[in-house]
């Protein structure tokens, strides 16, 4: 999603495919296993910038790149394939999975959500207030909850709010969530809290921190203090543990191309790190949930140059 004053701007701002490889830049998708400090890395192109990867039931990741969705096989036996979707508009890298239903829930660059099934398909449009701008980030449990950043369209460079909308379409409410710019809100897997990013401590411009919060809203719960500035977190479905992504100190939003660490951590101690998987990336690298069904694996982005 854009960010706030300072911030480097998400897809909404960009082009309307998307974003582009650099001269000299390569994109490759990588697998980690939980516990295992190396990782595989599943393709490598110059051809189309990926991102975001959603891991489906099918054991195939959902990528968007160049404004479309892709799929890929994890095996490595077939190079990506763009999945038909009728009447959708260009989309960023903001898009969730509903496994057990089948569904796919999608942000586009027209700032609206859109739902679709996994396999492909005709899409529908959920929402239709075109005062803000909406950045899709979590479906509840029983999919019936979708949550998502909220922005005013006339003012991206805003502070990020928390929203929630029914899945099915429906008035939006704004559950209490501390002060600051807020990202990444994804539900828990029992549909009590949202895991948030959030300014809400921050001493110094851009230090966004992991919290929880009420999925009703409430006070935030600070998950781990740390120097870094941390993105993203996603939950495996397992429930063990927890992915997210670190940025160097003094970053400012989510910017692409930058020195990162994807993280691997334990749900009862984020403070200590299992897995640490440093790649050239950041914007695109693991901005949607990319665990595996059953937990054991991550999907991410890297975008290296020469």
């Amino acid at each position: 999603m854009p960010d706030a004053p300072g911030r480097t701007p998400d897809d909404a701002a960009s082009p309307p495919r998307g974003r582009t490889l650099a001269p000299g830049q390569r994109c490759e998708v990588w697998v980690a296993r939980v516990g295992d400090p190396r990782a595989e890395r599943l393709l490598v192109t110059e051809d189309v910038l990926l991102e975001a990867p959603n891991w489906a039931a099918d054991d195939t990741l959902l990528l968007n790149g160049d404004g479309s969705l892709w799929r890929l096989p994890v095996d490595g036996t077939a190079a990506p394939t763009r999945v038909e979707l009728e009447g959708l508009p260009p989309i960023n890298n903001d898009h969730v999975l509903d496994r057990s239903r089948g569904l796919l829930y999608l942000s586009a660059n027209d700032g609206h959500l859109y739902r679709a099934p996994v396999a492909g398909g005709p899409v529908e449009r959920l929402t239709h207030d075109d005062d803000i701008v909406h950045f899709l980030h979590g479906v509840s449990p029983d999919g019936a909850r979708l949550a998502f950043v909220a922005l005013p369209r006339d003012d991206l460079g805003a502070p990020g709010r928390l929203a929630v909308v029914p899945a099915d379409g429906g008035p939006v409410t704004y559950p209490r969530a501390g002060t600051g710019h807020l990202d990444g809100p994804e539900f828990s897997l029992d549909g009590r809290w949202i895991y948030v990013n959030s300014e809400h401590w921050a001493e110094r411009p851009g230090h966004a921190q992991l919290a929880r919060v009420p999925a009703t809203g409430g006070e935030l719960e600070r998950l781990v203090a740390s120097d870094t500035v941390d993105w993203f977190p996603h939950l495996s479905p397992d429930g063990a543990h927890a992915a997210y992504l670190s940025f160097p100190t003094g970053t400012v939003g989510h910017p692409a191309d930058l020195e990162v660490e994807v993280r691997i951590v334990r749900t009862d101690d984020w403070s200590t790190t299992v897995a640490r998987h440093a790649v050239l990336g950041g914007q695109g690298t693991l901005n949607v949930n990319s665990w595996s069904p059953r937990g054991d694996r991550l999907a991410f982005v890297a975008y290296p140059t020469r």
